[in-house]
């Protein structure tokens, strides 16, 4: 190999699109006043969990009339409570424009059955939701954490709308701005752009989807861990730490410091700010190089969070043996970890900069990537 590697390494190699990169100022320390061996029925774990939600609620500025929980199995534990618990009473519409999204759809035509509208987009591109009846249940994805494009705003969701807008925002959530009146159900993950720990996920309830919930009952046996109401009431409990299954708290403590980190910082609009300068990083690179680009067509479609990039030169014989190589070369050098396109995505990158990266490392990231893809170029040559 003639290609020199570039002299400086990220500090952090850590890219991976979830589990995320810890908060810069994470240590093992920090963890010490976990509530280790005790239950989370206790009055130390309730109060753990309650901050947990009240933290929560703090930095993404939740109205006070909102429910929010800590529910099993991350953010698709959060999903599929969602669709299971409140759709059925209209007919959906089933919005995709990457993996996750497509699960949603196959989960609620296939084994929910229920009267759904399909509306999908290919990878990198959106459906445009100036044409979908928000009289219906609609299911979507706020950004595609496969496919590195996002809803630009919420504009085109109508204030007046009859049906509820159920929305996967895992990789949106605490980096983007969300349109609280426009989503009846947002659901996200810790171990996404906090970095916390996985197998926790997070539901937030509108007024609107609370009077659903109490006034509409499914007709397919919901299973316990997806129930949030008794005898026609919520739950109230669920959202006030009191969590359907038993949590680790170790995790709840981990997602703790996170929130600590972010209030340090400056709250939401930094953790934004953090995420952007981080895309940007990536995205002028792109401008500056013909060799590879964003994945995402349009610019106001582009994730700060999911950076997915495609290669685009010529002289690539086969796309996915290509991609997979760069990835493996920075892995190998401990440049960039866990940065492959996702298994069902075009071939390609998948650099994650949600706000717990630095930008320095995104930064010296950028010429290993020309490293790499020069380098790769010349041992197919």
């Amino acid at each position: 190999m003639t290609t020199k590697h570039p002299a400086h390494r990220p500090a952090n190699p850590r890219f991976s699109s979830g589990p995320c990169a810890k908060i810069p100022t994470f240590s093992l320390d920090k963890l010490s006043d976990a509530a280790l061996g005790r239950s989370h029925r206790a009055a130390v774990g309730k109060d753990k969990l309650k901050a947990a939600i009240e933290g929560t609620r703090e930095i993404l500025n939740i109205p006070a009339d909102y429910r929010i929980g800590i529910v099993p199995a991350s953010d698709t534990g959060a999903v599929e409570m969602a669709m299971w618990s409140l759709l059925g009473e209209r007919k959906a519409t089933m919005v995709a424009w990457e993996s996750f999204g497509a699960g949603w759809v196959t989960d609620v035509v296939k084994q929910l059955k229920i009267d759904a509208e399909v509306k999908t987009a290919d990878y990198g591109e959106i459906v445009d939701f100036a044409e979908i009846d928000f009289d219906t249940d609609v299911v979507f994805t706020w950004n595609g954490t496969t496919s590195g494009v996002r809803l630009p705003n919420g504009e085109a969701i109508p204030a007046a709308r009859q049906g509820l807008t159920i929305c996967d925002a895992t990789s949106a959530a605490f980096a983007q701005d969300l349109p609280r009146d426009k989503l009846d159900v947002t659901t996200f993950s810790w171990q996404k752009v906090m970095g916390g720990e996985a197998a926790h996920g997070m539901i937030v309830l509108s007024p609107r989807a609370v009077a659903r919930l109490e006034s509409y009952t499914p007709a397919w046996p919901l299973p316990k861990i997806f129930r949030m109401t008794k005898g026609g009431k919520l739950i109230e409990g669920i959202f006030v730490g009191e969590t359907i299954n038993t949590p680790s708290m170790l995790a709840v403590e981990d997602y703790l410091v996170a929130l600590d980190w972010a209030r340090e910082i400056g709250g939401l609009p930094k953790l934004m700010n953090r995420a952007d300068t981080n895309a940007r990083v990536l995205w002028d690179f792109c401008d500056r190089n013909d060799w590879i680009a964003n994945l995402a067509t349009d610019p106001a479609t582009r994730s700060n969070t999911s950076v997915c990039l495609k290669f685009t030169d010529e002289r690539i014989k086969d796309g996915a043996a290509f991609a997979k190589a760069v990835a493996k070369k920075l892995a190998d050098h401990n440049v960039a970890l866990d940065v492959g396109a996702y298994r069902d995505a075009p071939a390609g990158l998948r650099i994650w900069c949600g706000a717990t990266v630095e930008s320095s490392d995104v930064e010296a990231l950028t010429p290993w990537l020309t490293w790499a893809f020069e380098a790769c170029i010349e041992e197919q040559a």
